[in-house]
């Protein structure tokens, strides 16, 4: 059985972030707004390109140890999904756990509907409490459709926290605790720092797939909001910084041109850019750190051969 809840604030939130992130010195637009619907299915084409490693080792990590992750968390609790995506990940956590409900949240309705409806399923005797919501901003999760779990758990795939800054990605987890609660766990997956040229490749492939999927963004605000973003005068630039350890994604003005959004104008200069994206990257003792500072214990932690990237479990204290 499958409860949906809207909890997107209205339109005219988009248009105060996307003219508040263009006002800055460094003009940026929040990436939530790369999830219109040809943005996730470009996202979905990325994660099968062969630069891209993370989806793919992620997924390896998963076939591994789903079984020892259920039993980590535990029987009876309440999953608690960040950006539920395509759910191939999350169908071996699922099949492995056997939640007493999971509660998928993300931006993007057309694909939380459908990864939900795919997952009913496949588990039909599984409650699902579905929340389309902006999980950067504070979200109010009805906790009477918890039930009678044990425990809550967060489970947050895709190395996803690597976009928000460290400061951000502390203030994260700890607005999750107090819902989390006592003995609450967080199952986080989390990119690992690793040599320059392989990161670079992978937000940079050679078929222009990232390139598409971070021009989408301009075309969802021309859609959405009226603007007239030309997205021939943009370039895609991505590239990795071994100081900040982060991958940063860019749109670089190819010309001096202007922009309005409803009323509100824009003025770029040529080699001007608008920062879109970071994906930041850790060692795992830099974020079991993090973890630590958020309130969390660390608990297990698991990686692919490689070491390319890992899935972290932290709790909270009884």
């Amino acid at each position: 059985m499958i409860t949906f809840h809207d909890l997107l604030p209205a339109q005219q939130s988009m248009l105060a972030d996307v003219v508040a992130g263009l006002s800055q010195p460094q003009k940026r637009i929040p990436p939530k707004y790369f999830y219109d619907p040809r943005g996730c299915e470009l996202f979905e084409a990325i994660c099968g390109l062969p630069e891209y490693y993370p989806t793919r080792t992620e997924l390896a990590i998963m076939r591994l140890h789903a079984g020892a992750m259920a039993r980590r968390l535990g029987p009876a609790c309440a999953l608690i999904e960040i950006g539920c995506g395509n759910s191939e990940k999350t169908r071996l956590l699922l099949e492995a756990l056997q939640p007493r409900v999971f509660v998928p949240i993300d931006i993007a309705r057309e694909q939380l509907e459908s990864s939900c409806n795919a997952l009913a399923r496949l588990l039909p005797e599984m409650p699902i409490l579905a929340l389309r919501a902006d999980f950067a901003q504070p979200i109010a999760v009805p906790l009477t459709g918890l039930g009678q779990a044990r425990r809550r758990v967060l489970y947050f795939p895709g190395s996803t926290i690597g976009n928000f800054t460290q400061p951000e990605a502390l203030s994260f987890l700890a607005r999750w605790a107090p819902l989390l609660g006592a003995s609450g766990g967080a199952l986080i997956a989390v990119d690992l720092k690793k040599g320059d040229a392989l990161l670079n490749a992978a937000y940079n492939d050679a078929q222009g797939v990232t390139a598409e999927f971070n021009l989408n963004v301009l075309g969802h605000i021309n859609h959405a909001l009226g603007a007239d973003f030309d997205l021939a005068a943009f370039r895609h630039r991505a590239f990795y910084s071994s100081e900040r350890g982060r991958i940063e994604m860019h749109l670089v003005s190819l010309k001096q041109q202007r922009v309005t959004i409803r009323g509100h104008e824009f003025e770029f200069g040529a080699g001007e850019t608008i920062h879109t994206e970071n994906s930041c990257k850790y060692s795992i003792a830099e974020f079991q750190d993090l973890g630590r500072a958020a309130g969390f214990e660390p608990v297990e932690c698991w990686t692919d051969e490689r070491s390319l990237f890992a899935v972290h479990y932290l709790t909270l204290p009884q």
